[in-house]
């Protein structure tokens, strides 16, 4: 379904020298900088996965998200969508694909979401038995009906990004590209938007990249994680695996008195005692604390994606300072 081969984008970066005489003389001269936002990625992925694509800012996730839907081109490598190589922008690919972006809207303020929804159907060439059967389970997964003939600019966030999704898969894609779609959203629109993914993808087996600094969406509606830092893939594989990799270990949570659970390595933890050890050592551990306090209230967990996440990057880093900054 994606299939992509070392791909490398890389911007020239004007060098702005301070002071007046260099401003001047930027007119006639000036000095450039390469700066490679991607770095030569490889990665394939199959029809109907639903993928985490994660990234610190600036990592270049982005830039590689906008060369697969066509809106940049690629300086090196290969990509190809559907089929279709995305920088031709051939009709057939964009009726194959969707871009939701959380800040970006494609709503008519003055009018209903209906009348965009019109002037979707007519730019996708939808039939309009289609369109109207679409409408209706769209309407019913989004809850959309008591809204949908009202100006855009009188509905709520909430209610404007369900529109905003329903006019994004009207045309029924078969690639969601995600791109933070849950910014912004109160805690329950938040629930919705991921329900919603995830029951677009298992009844019409679309396949989902998301992009996203949320990690209960990535943990809601990702199965597989393609982590890149530095323009570079730094890991592929399922959540499971990124836990193992990166995660530490395991969590040992425990409803007890911190002074008496200190000594073996405990510490306070949004009013609970948490300590992290190998997984090997977990039973050792549990053994310990039942000695110190028979009747504790233990729990075993693995650590939050956030830390999980935030180790993986650390380690990019290290990896990334360790080579000089080369790929």
């Amino acid at each position: 379904m994606i299939r992509v081969r070392e791909l490398t984008k890389v911007y020239r970066v004007p060098i702005k020298q301070p002071g007046l005489w260099n401003s001047v003389r930027s007119i006639w001269y000036r000095e450039f900088r390469e700066v490679r936002a991607v770095d030569g990625i490889s990665f394939d992925i199959e029809p109907g996965e639903r993928i985490g694509f994660l990234g610190p800012n600036g990592a270049g996730k982005t830039t590689a998200l906008k060369m697969m839907t066509g809106l940049l081109h690629p300086t090196s490598g290969e990509v190809a969508v559907a089929g279709f190589r995305p920088q031709d922008r051939h009709a057939a690919f964009l009726k194959q694909i969707t871009l939701v972006m959380g800040q970006k809207q494609q709503l008519l303020w003055d009018l209903p979401p209906l009348e965009t929804f019109a002037l979707n159907r007519a730019l996708f060439d939808i039939p309009k038995a289609k369109f109207h059967e679409t409408l209706d389970e769209l309407t019913e997964l989004l809850d959309m009906k008591d809204f949908l003939d009202q100006p855009a600019r009188n509905l709520s966030l909430g209610q404007r990004m369900r529109a905003e999704l329903a006019a994004a898969l009207l045309h029924r894609p078969h690639i969601l590209f995600l791109d933070e779609p849950t910014i912004g959203l109160d805690v329950q629109v938040q629930a919705d938007v991921r329900r919603f993914v995830a029951e677009y993808n298992r009844r019409h087996q679309a396949t989902i990249l998301l992009t996203s600094h949320d990690m209960t969406d990535v943990s809601a509606i990702a199965r597989r994680i393609l982590l890149i830092d530095h323009g570079v893939v730094r890991f592929d594989g399922s959540l499971a695996d990124l836990s193992r990799k990166f995660g530490g270990g395991r969590r040992v949570v425990v409803q007890g008195p911190l002074d008496r659970l200190a000594a073996l390595g405990f510490v306070a933890e949004e009013g609970r005692c948490v300590a992290t050890v190998d997984r090997d050592k977990v039973n050792e551990l549990l053994h310990a604390v039942l000695q110190v306090v028979p009747s504790a209230d233990l729990t075993v967990e693995d650590p939050p994606l956030e830390e999980v996440i935030r180790r993986a990057f650390g380690e990019a880093r290290e990896k990334h300072a360790a080579a000089g900054g080369a790929r």
